[in-house]
C-alpha cells in the first residue's frame, strides 16, 4: 500500500537517496566521497612508500657504509652509491632543480585526483608521489643546503643503473598511470 507519505508495505518510508539507490543512480554523497577516498588511497600508499624507502636507505647506509657491495642472488648486489643528479645518474649537480620540479610534480599529481575516476589511477598517483617524496627527502636532508643532498641508491643488478625503492615506486606508478589512461580512454563512448 503506497500513500502520500511514500511508505511501502507497512510503513517503510523512502527518502530521495533511497529512491536514487534503488534506481541505480549514484547518490550525491557517494559522488562527494569518491575523490576523498581516492585521495585517501593515494596518501596512504604515498606515506607507506616514502617510509619504506627511507627505512631501506637507512639500512643501506648502516649495512653498506664500509664501501663493500654485498652479493644477494644472481646479478643482484647491494651496492651503496649517492646520486646528485637525476635518473641514471644524468645531470650531476643539478639536484636543486630536480628537487624543485619533483615538488611541483607531487602537488600536480595530488590535484589531478579530482579528475581521475579510477582506483588504479589513485594507486598509481600514490606510488609516484611516495617515490618522489622519498627522493626529495634525500635531497632535503642528506646534504649541505636547500635541496643539495644526494639520493641514496643501493639496488644494483650490475647490468642496470643502481636505484632505490623510491625509484621503483615512481617507475611502477608511471606505468600504472599509462595503463589507467588507456583503460579510461577505451571505456569512454566513441
Amino acid at each position: 500500500m503506497t500513500g502520500a507519505d511514500d511508505s511501502i508495505d507497512g510503513g517503510v518510508e523512502l527518502d530521495a537517496e533511497d529512491v536514487e539507490a534503488a534506481s541505480g543512480a549514484p547518490e550525491i554523497g557517494q559522488a562527494r566521497r569518491q575523490p576523498r577516498s581516492r585521495l585517501g588511497i593515494s596518501v596512504a600508499i604515498a606515506v607507506t612508500v616514502a617510509a619504506f624507502d627511507q627505512i631501506s636507505k637507512h639500512w643501506a647506509l648502516n649495512a653498506l657504509g664500509d664501501g663493500r657491495s654485498r652479493h644477494v642472488i644472481w646479478t643482484l648486489d647491494w651496492n651503496l652509491t649517492f646520486n646528485s643528479g637525476m635518473a641514471f645518474s644524468r645531470g650531476q649537480g643539478i639536484g636543486p632543480y630536480i628537487g624543485a620540479v619533483a615538488l611541483i610534480v607531487v602537488v600536480v599529481m595530488l590535484l589531478s585526483l579530482r579528475r581521475s575516476g579510477t582506483r588504479l589511477s589513485a594507486i598509481a598517483v600514490g606510488l609516484v608521489v611516495g617515490g618522489a617524496v622519498g627522493n626529495i627527502s634525500d635531497r632535503l636532508f642528506r646534504g649541505q643546503g636547500w635541496l643539495r643532498g644526494r639520493v641514496v641508491d643501493f639496488i644494483d643488478f650490475r647490468w642496470w643503473p643502481i636505484f632505490n625503492v623510491a625509484d621503483m615506486a615512481v617507475t611502477i606508478g608511471g606505468l600504472l598511470l599509462l595503463l589507467s589512461a588507456v583503460i579510461e580512454s577505451r571505456a569512454r563512448p566513441a
